[in-house]
């Protein structure tokens, strides 16, 4: 039971800190909805921003997992699979509950460089990055850091296109920046200096 509570606070908290904000969402407003005393909070967690790093590093393996295996399930190709990334972030921007990514967000209120919610955000995109770049390799392209970073940074933008204004946009807009990027990869081009 105590460990469901605490779940249950998180989750919460997580949905609330994603259409909110960090800032603006109020330890008072947490408990309400969770329907748990300040009591139960300050069992599990010393303070907010022990709660937030919390939800964070949750979410990260929750939606990190769930992104690579949608990804790896589009295709047994690796080419596909480097474009499936897009595939997957198209259908999550199209979810109700899409308010951007909760990482980017979270540097935007936390955005001093050695805090624990800046280093969990780093960490998230690093993990990330480097799938993107294990997926690359596994295409077997010429430099597959270079594409892998060059995909991460349109992922990345696309993110955050549509969370500020277009989504059909953002998404054709990375999809077709991609194609070309992994046409480009598999011809064997060079990195530009």
């Amino acid at each position: 039971m105590t460990g469901s509570r605490r779940d249950h606070l998180m989750e919460v908290a997580r949905d609330l800190f994603m259409e909110h904000g960090f800032h603006g969402t109020g330890i008072d407003r947490i408990l309400g909805e969770a329907g748990v005393s300040k009591k139960t909070l300050y069992t599990h967690f010393r303070s907010k921003d022990e709660l937030i790093l919390a939800v964070l590093k949750q979410h990260d393996s929750a939606f990190r997992n769930s992104f690579m295996r949608q990804v790896e399930q589009k295709s047994s190709e690796p080419r596909d699979r480097l474009m499936a990334i897009f595939d997957v972030a198209e259908a999550w921007f199209d979810a109700p509950n899409f308010f951007g990514c909760v990482f980017i967000n979270a540097v935007g209120e936390y955005s001093a460089e050695d805090t624990p919610v800046r280093s969990a955000c780093r960490d998230y995109k690093k993990q990330i990055t480097d799938f993107i770049i294990r997926l690359a390799k596994d295409a077997d392209v010429k430099e597959p850091k270079v594409l892998g970073d060059q995909l991460s940074l349109l992922l990345e933008g696309a993110i955050v296109t549509a969370q500020v204004s277009d989504k059909e946009q953002a998404v054709w807009a990375a999809k077709s920046a991609a194609s070309v990027l992994i046409d480009k990869a598999f011809q064997g081009y060079v990195k530009v200096a």
